[in-house]
């Protein structure tokens, strides 16, 4: 039986950006062949049991022909797989998409196309310029600056100027001094306003505008990189009008999170809320312990218990999926009473109609301790389902208060690494500018994950104190949230960007005064 393929848009970097369409499929993927392009937000969206394989494509640097490409992708059909092609942008805009499904259509293999935001619109948006404009220009014109090694510009650099149009060149800036002669010997006025995009939607984006006439000696003197598309006409003049990506708080920062999966995707989403750029790599999973046969023998007993105590929302979690499969549900709970560690633990607990009777001012194991043992009476029986490696001062607390204490450990905490992208690289070259830890495993798992980095170069946003001292036993910048909550740790996350600002602004008029 023959399996089917996927082309697949992955959109111009921000994840936000990929289409719905395109994350459904790309779930269910057994089999991914991904470019160069693909933001790093996307790629860590292909989920762990797919094969991968890298046929990314840069100017001189081919990991396979075109040709291998499109073979590989019916070889892999053919046995049966669900195939996913995903291609930075759209597949249709210059992706060569349709060679691809030529030989497919050939070997009567069933394939899809899932459309991408393209470039070419999305980029010049995340840069306050509408490429049209009625008081402006009446057309749009995409062309690809890429040629073809010792093959002249199949370009008519006049028919472009005559169009009066705006003018959107991808893959160009290699050859950008070439475009803007070729536009000033159609005829194009040399004042003629234009813009270098590098890095779109990303906390590299950079603009550049210029005209046509300065551009190449403006895009030399900010240094500009690939990726970046060229654009020509006059609505770049609106670009610092209509600027909006880069005034929000975290614009230009990329920001590490290292929550489990489960967990990861609220503390991303508000931190994209607030403009910045989030890789999701998880350090660590939690795993529910296969052995959970003491947590059964508590749960037919569960009425001789005062207290139930969760530490975590993973908890809460692999607690009510034990107790539906012991064939109980919350009836059997009776008057037991209720701590939560913090907030998100509680809210797991509301999800499911509970609600806490009891939370810590501070959200750490020792303080709800210390909580719990001013209203626990001698000999009331307390159940503590969480970690396998749990706080002990917790337990050490309730003893000491005279309570009868079941800890038992529901599940485990095992490290996570990308296969995708290379952590330790990402900080080398100073692209990350933050990681957040929600916990002192999270802090464990990273390091775990970029054994040999130096991790004075770190700056680490931490969750609460415990959190906090792991950090910091590794030599980490580290800042702690006024409250262990994700509200909490984003602002300090704010804070932490404009100190480095103001610190940057500083040392830039403390040299200009020399």
């Amino acid at each position: 039986m023959s399996g089917k393929v996927w082309l697949v848009g992955a959109g111009p970097g921000d994840v936000g950006l990929f289409t719905l369409k395109g994350l459904r499929v790309l779930k269910n993927a057994e089999v991914v062949f991904y470019d160069s392009l693909v933001g790093q937000g996307v790629l860590s969206q292909i989920p762990a049991s797919a094969r991968l394989v890298n046929v990314g494509k840069r100017a001189g640097n081919h990991t396979l022909p075109q040709e291998e490409i499109n073979r590989l992708l019916l070889e892999e059909a053919k046995k049966g797989y669900r195939v996913v092609r995903l291609k930075g942008g759209d597949p249709f805009l210059f992706g060569r998409g349709g060679e691809e499904l030529e030989l497919l259509a050939e070997q009567g293999i069933p394939y899809e196309v899932v459309p991408g935001v393209t470039s070419p619109l999305s980029v010049p948006a995340y840069n306050g310029i509408p490429v049209t404009h009625r008081d402006f220009c009446s057309s749009l014109h995409i062309i690809t600056g890429h040629k073809r090694k010792g093959q002249e510009y199949d370009i008519d650099f006049r028919a472009l100027v005559q169009t009066k149009g705006t003018l959107v060149f991808l893959m160009g800036i290699a050859a950008l001094a070439d475009i803007c002669q070729g536009l000033l010997l159609a005829g194009m006025d040399a004042d003629m306003p234009a813009a270098v995009l590098q890095k779109g939607t990303t906390a590299g984006q950079k603009r550049i505008v210029a005209t046509v006439g300065t551009l190449v000696q403006e895009a030399a003197r900010r240094k500009v990189e690939t990726p970046a598309i060229i654009l020509v006409g006059r609505v770049c003049t609106l670009a610092e009008t209509f600027a909006w990506y880069e005034r929000l708080p975290l614009a230009g920062w990329k920001v590490l999170v290292t929550r489990p999966r489960n967990l990861i995707s609220q503390t991303a989403q508000r931190l994209r809320e607030k403009g910045a750029e989030v890789l999701e790599l998880p350090s660590i999973a939690t795993v529910p312990m296969e052995d959970q046969s003491r947590l059964c023998q508590a749960l037919e007993r569960i009425g001789e218990y005062s207290w139930l105590v969760f530490t975590s929302p993973t908890g809460v979690d692999v607690f009510f999926e034990e107790l539906k499969e012991c064939r109980k549900d919350v009836r059997n709970l009776g008057t037991v009473k209720l701590a939560a560690i913090g907030e998100g633990t509680a809210k797991k607990l509301s999800e499911r109609g509970l609600f806490a009777d009891l939370m810590p001012k501070v959200y750490d194991g020792d303080s709800l301790g210390e909580a719990l043992a001013e209203v626990v009476q001698p000999g009331e029986r307390i159940l503590i389902p969480r970690a396998e490696k749990g706080n002990e001062n917790l337990t050490a607390m309730l003893a000491a208060a005279g309570a009868k204490v079941d800890d038992i450990a529901t599940y485990r905490t095992v490290y996570e690494t990308s296969a995708l992208i290379d952590e330790r690289q990402e900080f080398e070259d100073n692209r990350v500018d933050c990681v957040v830890f929600t916990s002192a495993s999270t802090v464990k798992g990273f390091v775990e994950g970029t054994r040999g980095l130096d991790y004075t170069k770190v700056r680490a946003a931490c969750i609460g104190k415990q959190t906090k001292a792991a950090a910091d036993a590794y030599g980490m910048k580290t800042r702690q949230a006024e409250k262990a909550t994700i509200d909490s740790l984003i602002e300090l996350v704010e804070e932490m960007k404009r100190s480095e600002e103001h610190a940057a602004d500083t040392e830039t008029k403390k040299t200009s005064g020399k």
